[in-house]
């Protein structure tokens, strides 16, 4: 698991403890002994789907639209059959005003599915529920919607590394705690 899932699942787990409902996914690597092989989306109820997968060099496209991020072949249908039903769950699912939605990560292979960025862009918008997302560093081409999101003003970016990865916990549930309270206002 990388570090900012690492994150984002003990900031879950804080939150949770302190009442507040929680709903959304994560990106977990899958391995074959040491091998990363690719990486599956987890919802925080623990159902799992196929994100991507290394490209096998015997096998050939199946003759659609086949997207791809460096070895990896994204599954943009099983994706979206996992992911995008959260997002129409949540406000059925609202019980309250106190709800977080996770969401790790909005990255190139996740980036495939417009309906994808529509939803985020609505959960972003939305007053009844704060997010935490994760989004990639800048490197190389910038992506247009991660850096929409970078340059949002409702949004506080934070930059995890293997140094502050322990520390940046509390500083992390104490912003999305200050989010929570905006939004029962």
């Amino acid at each position: 698991m990388t570090l900012i899932t690492t994150l984002v699942q003990k900031a879950c787990d804080v939150i949770v403890s302190s009442g507040v409902s929680v709903e959304g996914f994560y990106t977990q690597e899958v391995r074959e002994g040491r091998r990363r092989v690719g990486f599956d989306v987890v919802t925080v109820t623990g159902q799992r789907g196929n994100l991507s997968r290394v490209r096998e060099k015997s096998v050939a496209s199946h003759g659609g639209r086949e997207y791809t991020v460096g070895q990896y072949v994204v599954d943009v249908p099983s994706f979206e059959n996992l992911a995008l039903p959260l997002f129409r769950n949540l406000d059925s699912s609202c019980s309250s005003n106190h709800q977080v939605f996770i969401i790790d990560e909005v990255g190139k292979m996740e980036l495939f599915s417009q309906a994808f960025i529509r939803s985020v862009r609505q959960a972003l918008d939305s007053p009844v529920f704060s997010v935490l997302g994760t989004i990639p560093l800048p490197s190389g081409k910038p992506l247009g919607f991660v850096e929409e999101i970078r340059t949002r003003t409702d949004v506080t970016v934070f930059t995890v590394s293997k140094e502050n990865r322990d520390v940046i916990l509390p500083e992390v549930v104490s912003a999305l705690k200050d989010c929570l309270k905006q939004s029962a206002k």
